[in-house]
Order: structure tokens, then C-alpha cells, then sequence
């Protein structure tokens, strides 16, 4: 009761500063007078504070958050951007490398507050998580190289319903890709080649090959494909004479006027398109028929787009030297391949934090930076901390050089920096000329093809986790969680809770080790 009357003051003075400030912010944008920089600091800190500490579930949860902050204005709240302009960021950010809603995030800002806002706002949403994952990768150094037999049955219990919650991604990620048999096919054709090979280049490979197919078969081999078709269809129908034709003709010149002046007014007194629900998955599909109209709300900071090609160049400049650096070098120091590892994952993934999980495995798994059982414990864990799922690299940058001359803290900012920066840096660079790009079909059909492959990828990594999972004293390297029935049972468990029943990702990880413990309870002993 002592604190309940300071703290409940305390609270009253932040809202009230909330409440004067949003009525001073509204009163300004309605006048055209510029705000500060500090006043627009300000205003995106009372807006996203919170964000890193309450954005559990991952994408799918954080695009919802997102939309209904900035868009919808919930609480009544300023809307930041209207429907239009979110759906058109929806597509970027889903159609480039890195973390969609890191980047849906800073993008909003950027067009609301400017740069410097933007940034801010990024280290809001990402620092909770990062100093988490931080922590953890400390206290993972100091394990001894043998645990006790619970905790591997605990951390047995973490894997097993990982692989149920990245198997729920892996097919809610394919579910909105599939949109025609193609898409089908490149989610097959990724899968089933990331399971036959692994290297550090195979999978952007693969990927650039999903997207130059769908190019080629939609920009020209689909039509052949139906040209061929149809002439087999007609290889024994009869020719039509010219004098047969020639009376049909006729009557059918002088009626195509009609029919298409009768089409005319179908199609306009069809009715206007639904309004879009507020759910993420909805968004893109809406995006193509709203291209047309202009935003309704006033933005103040967009990129220019000499900047924005300004800033693509510098990027690939600077992803090319990284990695001629590297190797031109022999051996590269640790931190430098670190980093360019990191580069390269954050410049290649599509379809977000599930696809990271191959790439980032077989980039400091195998070239012994990090263990096996390390990885998957920290697997395990990002599932159930709050922010973006790239957090992962900042565990993984640390441990890398935990045997080395560098610090840990350097090891985590090269792995958060090469994850999070090449993908931030493309979406603020293409939202400058997005209207230019949305109009040429081929640029969209690549960014498709090479999102739908990188799904499968994601499939592949529900096997290779699947293949590691299960922990013991005698390998801790991991082996197959199909050699015990009971991990089925957890992975089965996580899956349809998360997929059927809405349990947050997060909690179906807590129940895996609850579920690991009570088999070593009943079995393990």
C-alpha cells in the first residue's frame, strides 16, 4: 500500500505528459509547422518503448502489433501511416532479405520521424532480446562439457518442440506463398536440395535459381508451354476457309463495340473492394489494387530516390569487399570471417527468422566456431524471448569468439551488426524508388521465386534440427529425436498446440522442458 500511491502518481504524470504531448504533435502537423528533432524523438519513444519487452510469437504476431499502433491507431493514438502506405512497406520488407518486421518497424518510423528517430527505434525493439541472448551465451560458456542427466532431458525436451514451432512456420510460410503450381514446385525443389548438400554457398544458390525459374516461366515459357498445348489440342481440326470466316466476321466487327461498351459498365457497377482485415497475411494481397490511389496521410521524410540507389550501391560495394577481404586472406582473422558470415546470411535470407536457421547453422556449426549443443540451446531459447528471431546471431556472434583474443561483447555486435544491417539498409534503399520497381513484373516474379525456395529451405531445417535434437551425456553433439517416441510426442504436442489451439510459441517451448523433465522423471533415471 506504500507504493501504490506513488507508483499510481507516477503513472498519472506519464500519461498526462503522453496526453499533452500527442495534442501538441497533432496541433503542429495540422498547422505544416516542422516538428524538432527532439520532439519527434520524443514521440517515437512514447510510441515503442514497450515493444522490445511485449513483441513475443514472431513475425506473424509483430506485423499484427504493428498494424494496429501505426495504423489503426489503437488506444486512440495517432496513426502514423495509412492502409495504403502500410501495405506497400508490407511488400517490401516481405520481399527482401532479413527480418520483416525489424524492418517493417524502421521503415514506419523513417517515414513518420525520419533517420536518427528510426534508429532509436531500432535499438528499442532490438536490445531487450540482444542483452538477453548475451546473458546467455555467458552462462553457456561457463558450462562444464558434461551436464547433469536432467538438463540434457530438459534441453532434449527445448529441441523437440522447436522443431514443432519452426515446423508451424515452415508451413504457414508455404501456405501464403503458394499462390499456383510453381510456387509448389520451387518449395519442393528447395527442400529436397537442401536436404542432398550443404555449403556455405549452396542455399543463395539456390535460391537465385528459384527465382531466375519462375522468371523464365512466367516471362516465356509458360506461353510456349500453352501454345504447344493448343496446337496439339487442334492437330486434327479442321482449318476454317477464308470465305467461311468472312460473313462471321463482319457481324462480329460491327458487334465488339457493344460487348465491350457492356463490359464497361459491368465492371463499373461492380462494387469497391472490401476493406482489408487487419491481419498481416491479408495485407500484401492488397497491395497491387491500392498501388493506384496516393497515400492520405501527409509523410514528411521519404527517401529520394538518388539517395536510395546512392545507398544500394555503397551496400553491395562494401558486401563485395567484405568478402574479397576474406578471401584474399589465408586464414581470414576469426572476426573478420565472423562478420562476413553474418553479411552474407543477413544479405541471402528471405521468409525471415525460420530460413536463418539453416544458413547460420552451417555457417558456425561447421566450421567448429560454435557447437552443436550450444546452437540448439540457444535455438531453443530465442523461441521464447520477446523482439526479432536475428537476435539468435548476437548469441551465436559471441560464443564464436569466446576462444579468441576478442572479447564476447565485440563477437555479439558483429553477429547483431552483419545480421541486422544489410537487410535494413535494402528496404530503406528500395522504399525510395518501390513505385519505379512494383510496375516491372520480373522484378516481382524473381523476389517470388526466390522467397517460395528459401520456404523449403525452411523445411529443411525442421529435418536437420529433427536429426540433432536429442541430447545426451554419451553425445552432445545431438542425435535423432526419433530415437525415442516420446520426442514425437513433444514435437507433436508443440506443432498442434501452436498451429490449432493459438499457444504463443514461447509457452509451447516452456511446456517441451516441463514435458523432457517428466521423462526423465518416468524413463530417464
Amino acid at each position: 500500500m506504500l507504493l501504490a500511491a506513488p507508483l499510481s502518481r507516477y503513472m498519472g504524470s506519464i500519461r498526462s505528459l503522453r496526453q499533452k504531448w500527442r495534442s501538441q504533435s497533432e496541433s503542429q502537423q495540422a498547422a505544416g509547422t516542422p516538428v524538432s528533432l527532439a520532439e519527434r524523438l520524443l514521440d517515437v519513444f512514447l510510441r515503442t518503448w514497450d515493444l522490445g519487452f511485449i513483441a513475443f510469437g514472431g513475425p506473424p504476431v509483430h506485423f499484427q502489433i504493428l498494424h494496429r499502433r501505426f495504423v489503426e491507431g489503437k488506444g486512440g493514438k495517432e496513426k502514423w501511416v495509412d492502409e495504403q502506405t502500410y501495405q506497400e512497406l508490407f511488400a517490401i520488407c516481405q520481399g527482401l532479405p532479413g527480418p520483416g518486421s525489424t524492418k517493417m518497424l524502421f521503415c514506419l518510423v523513417l517515414l513518420h520521424a525520419g533517420f536518427i528517430p528510426a534508429v532509436m527505434a531500432f535499438f528499442i525493439w532490438c536490445l531487450p532480446g540482444a542483452a538477453g541472448m548475451y546473458a546467455i551465451s555467458l552462462g553457456i560458456q561457463n558450462l562444464s562439457s558434461t551436464l547433469p542427466q536432467p538438463v540434457y532431458a530438459l534441453l532434449s525436451g527445448l529441441n523437440a518442440a522447436t522443431v514443432g514451432i519452426v515446423a508451424v512456420s515452415a508451413v504457414q510460410l508455404a501456405d501464403k506463398a503458394i499462390k499456383d503450381q510453381i510456387a509448389r514446385i520451387l518449395i519442393i525443389f528447395g527442400a529436397c536440395a537442401g536436404l542432398c548438400y550443404n555449403a556455405l554457398w549452396y542455399f543463395p544458390v539456390l535460391m537465385v535459381i528459384g527465382g531466375l525459374a519462375i522468371v523464365t516461366w512466367e516471362g516465356w515459357l509458360y506461353a510456349q508451354v500453352q501454345r504447344a498445348k493448343r496446337a496439339w489440342r487442334n492437330r486434327h481440326a479442321r482449318p476454317i476457309e477464308p470465305e467461311d470466316a468472312a460473313p462471321d466476321g463482319v457481324e462480329l466487327e460491327s458487334a465488339a463495340p457493344a460487348t465491350a461498351q457492356a463490359n464497361q459498365q459491368m465492371r463499373s457497377r461492380k462494387p469497391a473492394p472490401a476493406a482489408s482485415s487487419s491481419q498481416p497475411a491479408g495485407l500484401a494481397q492488397h497491395s497491387t489494387r491500392s498501388a493506384e490511389s496516393e497515400p492520405s496521410l501527409p509523410q514528411y521524410h521519404r527517401i529520394r530516390m538518388r539517395t536510395g540507389v546512392a545507398i544500394i550501391v555503397l551496400f553491395f560495394a562494401s558486401f563485395i569487399a567484405v568478402l574479397v577481404a576474406r578471401g584474399k586472406l589465408s586464414p581470414p582473422p576469426l572476426a573478420l570471417d565472423l562478420f562476413a558470415s553474418m553479411y552474407l546470411a543477413g544479405t541471402v535470407i528471405f521468409g525471415g527468422g525460420p530460413v536463418v536457421i539453416p544458413l547460420l547453422r552451417s555457417y558456425v556449426v561447421g566450421p567448429g566456431w560454435v557447437s552443436s549443443r550450444d546452437f540448439l540451446i540457444g535455438l531453443a531459447i530465442i523461441q521464447a524471448f520477446p523482439g526479432p528471431n536475428f537476435n539468435f546471431a548476437v548469441f551465436l556472434g559471441a560464443l564464436a569468439l569466446q576462444h579468441s583474443q576478442y572479447p564476447t561483447i565485440f563477437g555479439a555486435f558483429l553477429g547483431g551488426l552483419g545480421i541486422f544491417f544489410p537487410g535494413i539498409t535494402l528496404a530503406v534503399a528500395i522504399q525510395s524508388f518501390w513505385h519505379v520497381l512494383r510496375k516491372r513484373r520480373s522484378v516481382i516474379r524473381f523476389l517470388r521465386g526466390v522467397n517460395a525456395t528459401a520456404i523449403g529451405l525452411v523445411f529443411t531445417a525442421v529435418y536437420r534440427l529433427w536429426q540433432i535434437g536429442y541430447l545426451t551425456a554419451e553425445d552432445s553433439a545431438g542425435q535423432s529425436l526419433g530415437n525415442d517416441p516420446w520426442w514425437l510426442v513433444v514435437t507433436t504436442i508443440s506443432y498442434a498446440g501452436n498451429a490449432w489451439f493459438n499457444v504463443p510459441p514461447a509457452i509451447s517451448i516452456v511446456i517441451g522442458a516441463v514435458l523432457g523433465l517428466c521423462w526423465y522423471g518416468a524413463v530417464g533415471r
